[in-house]
C-alpha cells in the first residue's frame, strides 16, 4: 500500500495540469493506494519512483481510468483535471474521453498488427475522423514528434511490428501523440530496450515535454534525473 504527499515548487511554479486528491484505490478489498495528494505541473516531467510492487503503475493508470476495464476494482477520492477542473474519476466522466485527452505508452512495445500508418491513424479513426487529408497530416506530424519520420516516411505501408525494437517502442508513442492528448503517461517505457534505443526514447521525452505534459514510472533513480524538473518518491 502506497501513501505519496508532494510539495508544490513554490511561488513561481507552473501551472497545474492534474491534482490527486486524497486517492485511495482498491482491488477488492486490498487497498493499493492510500491517501494520495500530489500536484502533475503542465509540460514538466513528472517520475514516479520506488521499489516493484509499491503501487506506482496503479497509481499511473488511474490517470486514464484503465482500471475500469477490470470488475472489483474502486476509486476513491479525486483526480482534478484543468482547466477545467474535471474529475476525472467522477462516474459522470465517459473514461473513453478521458482517453482521448490522456494517452499511455507502456512497458513493452505494443504495436498493433496493421501497418505503421494505420498504427498512427487508429486513435483518430475511434474518434471519428475520416478525411484522409487530416489523417495524412497527423500521422505525418505525430511521427515527426517521436523522431521516427525519417526512418519509416517510406515504409508506411509495412507492419508495424516489423520495426526494430526501439522504433516499435517510438512507434507507439506517435500513436500515443496523434490524438493532441494533454497529458502523456509512461509505464517503465525503456525497460525492454538496450542502452541506445533508451537513450533515444530519452532524449525524445525531454523534447516532448515542450509540447505535453508527461508522467513517467521509471526504477532508474538516474534517469529520473535526466528526464525530469523535479523528483517524487
Amino acid at each position: 500500500m502506497t501513501e505519496i504527499t508532494a510539495t508544490t515548487l513554490g511561488e513561481n511554479s507552473p501551472p497545474l495540469k492534474a491534482e490527486a486528491r486524497n486517492l485511495n484505490f482498491f482491488y477488492g478489498n486490498f487497498q493499493a493506494l492510500k491517501n494520495i495528494n500530489m500536484p502533475i505541473y503542465e509540460k514538466r516531467v513528472t517520475s514516479l519512483i520506488g521499489p516493484s510492487g509499491c503501487g506506482k503503475s496503479t497509481y499511473l493508470r488511474c490517470f486514464n481510468r484503465m482500471h475500469d476495464l477490470y470488475p472489483g476494482n474502486r476509486y476513491e477520492g479525486a483526480i482534478d483535471f484543468h482547466p477545467d477542473r474535471t474529475d476525472l474519476l467522477s462516474p459522470d466522466v465517459d473514461p473513453i474521453e478521458v482517453r482521448m485527452r490522456i494517452s499511455m505508452v507502456f512497458q513493452k512495445p505494443n504495436p498493433f498488427p496493421k501497418s505503421i500508418y494505420e498504427n498512427v491513424a487508429y486513435g483518430l479513426r475511434v474518434r471519428g475522423e475520416s478525411a484522409r487529408s487530416v489523417i495524412d497530416d497527423k500521422v505525418e506530424a505525430a511521427l515527426r514528434s517521436a523522431a521516427l519520420w525519417g526512418e519509416v516516411k517510406d515504409r508506411l505501408k509495412e507492419l508495424g511490428a516489423n520495426l526494430s525494437g526501439g522504433q516499435q517502442q517510438r512507434l507507439c508513442i506517435a500513436r500515443a501523440l496523434a490524438t493532441d492528448p494533454e497529458l502523456l503517461l509512461f509505464d517503465e517505457p525503456t525497460s525492454a530496450l538496450d542502452p541506445i534505443a533508451t537513450a533515444s526514447i530519452e532524449e525524445l521525452i525531454t523534447e516532448l515535454k515542450e509540447k505535453v505534459t508527461i508522467l513517467i514510472v521509471t526504477h532508474n533513480m538516474q534517469q529520473a534525473a535526466r528526464i525530469s524538473r523535479s523528483l517524487l518518491r
